[in-house]
């Protein structure tokens, strides 16, 4: 299929995004991918894609995009206020898109990171494996950059009809919920023995603010001081999407999609990976709270979440006369 969507206006950050680039991080490259990777996925499977296809990621301030071909979108993660031709869309919804229509975000509402999934999804070269944008070295996506002002984006093109992708959606239930007093669960630890006696006990109670200096690399929090036993630095170690560092001055850091492969600071904790939308999801100046968790608890939450995709992946495999 070709040419699918035109660039009218780039919003703030828009950028092709899919799960990243996995197995190069022993050669220094970081894996990238969607911040929200589960608004991703499900945003994919609504509009009959493999979870693993790219889609567009759309930060805060969202793009206006119009379509060149009719299509079918689903939006999911943060509600950015789409609008398709000025009429309110629903997102975790899937929706036809015809021809000329264009598609545009205004106030954020809940959460800052939302997800456009294209039927047939993006046709892109991959750079090593995956579609994904990282703009510090210049690869992946549309040219390595930032989407802009009158790029096009192809499609696959859909293996099924568009009429049986349309009005797909979650069940109430089962959308996630960006309650911004919800605490972030964390597995402490690996570096607890690092600091000094009752941090943990703090690092668990104190309230944190998120701060301007954050990116898709990492969220800098503000809040009470951890202190280090013999300061802050480590070898060099695997980090991993959720890692809270901790350096010198004492304040945590989230590590998120754009995170370096390795780092030399303590880590304080790790948010288990069901949790990691609620942190990805805030703005600057949120608050947040850490709850500690077992392996085994984060372990089950992962599964019961997976079970969800799973469930989904084999509903948006079956369509009448396909």
């Amino acid at each position: 299929m070709g040419k699918i969507i035109e660039v009218i206006k780039p919003g703030l950050a828009t950028s092709v995004q899919d799960l990243g680039r996995i197995g190069f991080q022993q050669y220094g490259v970081v894996v990238s991918g969607a911040m929200d990777s589960f608004a991703l996925q499900v945003a994919n499977l609504l509009v009959g894609n493999s979870r693993m296809e790219a889609g567009i990621e759309v930060v805060i301030m969202g793009p206006e995009l119009r379509m060149m071909e009719d299509t079918v979108l689903a939006i999911c993660g943060a509600d950015l206020s789409p609008k398709l031709d000025g009429k309110p869309v629903s997102g975790w919804k899937s929706f036809a898109a015809k021809k000329g229509q264009r598609l545009t975000f205004g106030q954020p509402n809940n959460g800052s990171y939302a997800y456009i999934a294209i039927a047939g999804g993006i046709d892109i070269p991959e750079v090593m494996g995956s579609k994904s944008t990282y703009t510090k070295a210049g690869i992946g996506g549309f040219n390595g950059k930032f989407l802009q002002k009158g790029d096009q984006l192809a499609s696959g093109g859909e293996h099924v009809p568009l009429r049986y992708l349309t009005g797909r959606g979650l069940t109430e239930t089962a959308v996630p919920s960006y309650d911004p007093h919800r605490k972030i669960r964390v597995v402490l630890g690996p570096d607890k023995h690092a600091f000094t006696t009752n941090v943990m006990d703090a690092f668990c109670s104190s309230t944190y603010k998120m701060t301007a200096q954050s990116d898709r690399m990492g969220y800098r929090l503000d809040g009470p001081e951890l202190s280090h036993l013999h300061g802050a630095d480590i070898i060099s170690d695997a980090i991993l999407p959720g890692t809270i560092q901790v350096p010198a001055n004492g304040q945590p850091i989230i590590l998120l999609a754009d995170r370096q492969t390795t780092g030399g600071y303590t880590r304080i904790a790790t948010v288990i990976s069901v949790d990691l939308p609620l942190v990805v999801q805030k703005l600057s100046g949120s608050k947040l709270q850490f709850e500690a968790v077992s392996v085994e608890q984060a372990q089950q939450l992962y599964t019961e979440r997976e079970l969800l995709l799973q469930k989904l992946s084999l509903r948006a495999g079956v369509y009448p006369g396909a």
